[in-house]
């Protein structure tokens, strides 16, 4: 039975603030993290670069808002998306009261290259992070050329899918989704040390993925090497498979 009361509710009682969505587009690249960010057009801060980001449609989910920016603004079709938070500072927008969700999209390689090749006003930054652990704070947003102001509070948001990143590595499967299909136990060490920013016992490391079940070995060797090619492996998305 549709409750009158509802029925009756006046939507302008109330201000309502606008939802939007930004995405940190994030990859690996030369052994350090690295972000994809898109060239503001028109104010407010216009010029400088930006997440890539876009208001959330009247009839439209959170996760499609995503996906849609992922593929209109990164053309990229499909990643690994997942809500990081929500950033809602009354004046975080100078235009008017806007809401941010803030989505992790991680990207390997080959995914993170070819968003590049095929946007080329995306620009690719590296992410320096200066604090040890999760201790969290800014983090540094550079190209060679120098450092990368952000508009908005973008670099907060980077900071902090960096801090929620180094807090799932080691329990969650999340690292694998930064590597190919089929990867060697370097590639993903390096992901690891990549993200930690620290480096890592070489047997230990190995022996923990190995020992938690999440790797299933393939059969096959990495190619187009000058030495012994080491043994391709893939996760494991349920035990057995």
């Amino acid at each position: 039975m549709t409750d009158q009361k509802a029925l009756d509710y006046d939507p302008n009682a109330y201000q309502r603030p606008s939802v939007a969505v930004d995405l940190v587009l994030l990859g690996i690249r030369a052994g350090q993290p690295a972000v994809l960010l898109v060239k503001r057009d028109a104010p407010p801060f216009a010029g400088r670069r930006a997440l890539p980001g876009g208001f959330v449609g009247i009839d439209e989910t959170l996760d499609a808002a995503a996906a849609r920016v992922l593929r209109d603004k990164a053309g990229i079709a499909g990643a690994h998306l997942e809500q990081l938070y929500t950033f809602g500072a009354v004046a975080r927008d100078p235009r008017m009261r806007i809401i941010s969700v803030a989505y992790l999209a991680l990207l390997d390689e080959a995914a993170f290259t070819a968003a590049l090749d095929d946007m080329p006003t995306l620009l690719a930054a590296t992410i320096t992070v200066p604090w040890p652990g999760e201790t969290g704070g800014a983090v540094e947003i550079a190209t060679p050329k120098g450092a990368v102001p952000l508009a908005f509070d973008h670099a907060d948001i980077v900071a902090l899918a960096m801090l929620r990143l180094r807090g799932k590595l080691d329990y969650s499967d999340v690292g694998f989704a930064l590597l190919p299909e089929r990867f060697t136990l370097r590639q993903l060490q390096d992901v690891h040390e990549a993200i930690l920013g620290t480096p890592l016992n070489k047997p230990a490391f190995r022996r923990r993925m190995l020992d938690r079940g999440w790797l299933a070995a393939t059969g096959e060797r990495e190619g187009g090497t000058s030495f012994r090619p080491a043994e391709l492996y893939r996760f494991r998305t349920s035990q057995g498979a």
